[in-house]
């Protein structure tokens, strides 16, 4: 028996949001809507304030990463890109000290996907600029659908290289870290689609959210010593530090080893290591991802509980 097959349909964005501010800017600013935003770029999203002033202009949603605190400007025209909207994401980017810069659009002209990517080729590789398309699909009769396109992103290998130029060395390393963060996320969707993992970014570091804007699970490289780790980062809260380091043996018991408590002046970490051989070694790298994954799972699951009770207190 053949199955019917539905018919779907392109839904003119003002059909649904008929003002950018008042209907579209409130509808990106829900957090669950954000989500989808974080999903599609790989960089967690925390909401700061719409109509966010930049001396006597607006910035239509204010943001932070949500594990560094750098800080997002979104940029929404239900229109294609003109001239202006270019003109404003510079200005507005520049007002904030923003890092990531998101432009979201009905579509892009080439000659402003081509300013985009140029503004990538010729910032640092802390600043990334993102040219997104927003589209709305119906199946039949069903609520539409939003769905996100990037457009133009940062090229990280690119970056890497112009940013490292005087040394080959260090470029070497460089390349060598984004490649083994790209093909650990490559690693864990094979299995786990529902964990959200941020851009790879060329360090020796890869940030995992637990849902808190307070700490967050690092993993590590340590090319000289040939060590991965997993930590908790914790961000200048230190009693949330102490509040776990009284529990440190319930804890160091739930995570099944010792781990190196560090109390620092700008962030305290919690840590464990495993020695390896050689952290680019390719016979080696899908046990030393499974490595990486499994301890951030535990992590997520042991130290989210602990902040619970932290909040609760």
């Amino acid at each position: 028996m053949k199955k019917q097959l539905a018919k779907l349909t392109k839904i003119e964005l003002r059909d649904v949001w008929p003002h950018e501010a008042l209907d579209f800017t409130k509808w990106l600013a829900l957090e669950e809507n954000l989500d989808a935003l974080s999903e599609e770029i790989g960089i967690d999203i925390k909401l700061i304030g719409t109509e966010v002033s930049v001396g006597k202009f607006n910035v239509d949603i204010l943001a932070e990463e949500e594990n560094t605190g750098h800080k997002i400007i979104i940029e929404n025209q239900l229109e294609d890109t003109d001239h202006d909207h270019l003109g404003k994401i510079i200005t507005y980017a520049s007002g904030h000290d923003a890092k990531v810069i998101i432009w979201v659009v009905r579509d892009a002209r080439e000659e402003h996907r081509q300013a985009i990517e140029w503004l990538n080729s010729h910032t640092d590789d802390e600043i990334g600029f993102f040219l997104i398309k927003i589209e709305l699909y119906q199946i039949d009769d069903s609520n539409p659908a939003p769905k996100f396109e990037i457009i133009s992103k940062p090229n990280e290998w690119a970056k890497t290289v112009k940013t490292n130029s005087s040394g080959d060395a260090i470029s070497n390393t460089k390349l060598q870290q984004l490649e083994f963060w790209e093909n650990f996320k490559d690693f864990v969707r094979t299995k786990d689609t529902a964990i959200r993992l941020q851009s790879s970014r060329p360090q020796h570091w890869f940030d995992v959210s637990m849902g808190s804007s307070e700490a967050h699970v690092a993993l590590t490289v340590n090319t000289r010593e040939d060590l991965i780790g997993c930590e908790v980062y914790i961000n200048k809260n230190k009693d949330l530090y102490n509040f776990l380091i009284e529990r440190k043996s319930q804890i160091e018991n739930e995570i099944g080893e010792v781990a190196i408590w560090v109390d620092a002046a700008k962030a305290s970490r919690i840590k464990i290591s495993k020695k390896v051989n050689g952290i680019f070694n390719e016979s080696e790298a899908k046990d030393n991802f499974d490595w990486l994954y499994k301890k951030t799972i535990l992590f997520q699951t042991v130290f989210s509980k602990y902040f619970r009770d932290f909040k609760s207190k």
